[in-house]
């Protein structure tokens, strides 16, 4: 009995011994941390693979302990890069076109890309069938002058033969406000990211009646940027930023809508599995991102293009100036 009592003590010690010593790398491993924040453009789970880098560990994997703002409109993602409040932006590429253009030295250097085309719907007041030609006359809220989301939205009308002055295309209001300039009254139209639109029909708000990403073909819309001079002094950081994106998205590829939806609700609490799994399925079956973060010039180039049409930009910038796909494995 003595014997048996020993054994017991020995192995309820040694036991408390490795529970110590776990517990000992976890928290040195948390120290080694580096911090770095991400300011991100909208918070929506058009983004998935990011949440899902970010629920599953990933960036802590890299030695990295990254926090996700929501810093809204591509316009403050980019001023808060700029001023260092931020060590990346996730926002539309254009931003790196405007800064580099504005004559900074130190500009935005796109390093890794997510999305792959647009992912806001066009949400109307009623249920019906949808043709881009019933936005003639009509009101649509289109986002901010200068952003990916209006910009887009008129590139693709033009692709259409749908010219501006046929409708009232409204750039004045803030890509936050939009959705409730519309659940106000304003406007026939709007185009909404996801999970928006879907709240919007079940609150009986509007619906949507066409994507828009599915419409305007792809383009690197949304992409991880930092400042040139972070990008040279912290090689090894965004290295393994670009490594633990990569593995969100190989997660989110390989695994159902529902698994996704489970992995990613931490960052969406209020709304509901069943929402979030609907969500992830629209987007998935939009094709909405990319296999690899790997950026094309062919793509960027498309960017350039839309932002031409716009009246936003007269000539093209260098690719290799502005993207650089280091890190990044192409899908080809």
């Amino acid at each position: 009995m003595r014997k048996t009592i020993i054994t017991i003590v020995a192995l309820f010690v040694v036991v408390l011994v490795a529970i110590g010593i776990f517990y000992e790398k976890d928290e040195k491993k948390g120290e080694n941390l580096k911090s770095i924040t991400v300011a991100e453009v909208a918070h929506s789970i058009f983004y998935a693979p990011m949440y899902v880098a970010d629920s599953l560990g990933y960036f802590n994997d890299e030695g990295l302990d990254v926090e996700i703002v929501l810093t809204s409109g591509a316009d403050s993602v980019a001023a808060a890069v700029m001023s260092g409040d931020s060590e990346i932006g996730f926002c539309g590429s254009e931003q790196s076109i405007y800064i580099y253009k504005g004559g900074a030295t130190d500009y935005l250097i796109n390093f890794a890309g997510l999305t792959k085309r647009d992912g806001s719907f066009i949400i109307g007041r009623e249920d019906k069938e949808f043709n881009l030609t019933d936005l003639k006359g009509k009101h649509i809220i289109a986002g901010r002058e200068g952003g990916m989301p209006a910009m887009t939205l008129a590139y693709t009308l033009k692709e259409n033969g749908i010219e501006l002055d046929e409708l009232n295309f409204d750039t004045s209001i803030q890509f936050a406000s939009m959705t409730g300039a519309f659940i106000g009254g304003t406007g026939d139209y709007v185009t909404a990211f996801e999970p928006t639109g879907l709240q919007l029909e079940k609150e009986g708000n509007g619906f949507v009646v066409a994507s828009l990403g599915e419409i305007g073909g792809e383009v690197p819309y949304t992409t991880f940027m930092t400042k040139k001079s972070y990008l040279e002094s912290n090689p090894e950081v965004l290295e393994g930023f670009t490594r633990a994106i990569q593995k969100g998205l190989d997660y989110t590829f390989s695994n159902t809508d529902l698994e996704v939806a489970k992995t990613i609700q931490n960052h969406f609490p209020d709304t509901s599995l069943d929402d979030l799994t609907e969500v992830v399925k629209r987007y998935r079956e939009n094709d909405s991102w990319y296999k690899t973060t790997y950026i094309t010039e062919d793509g960027f180039k498309r960017v350039e293009d839309i932002m031409m049409n716009s009246s936003e930009l007269d000539e093209y910038v260098s690719f290799d100036d502005l993207v650089n796909n280091e890190y990044s494995k192409d899908a080809k």
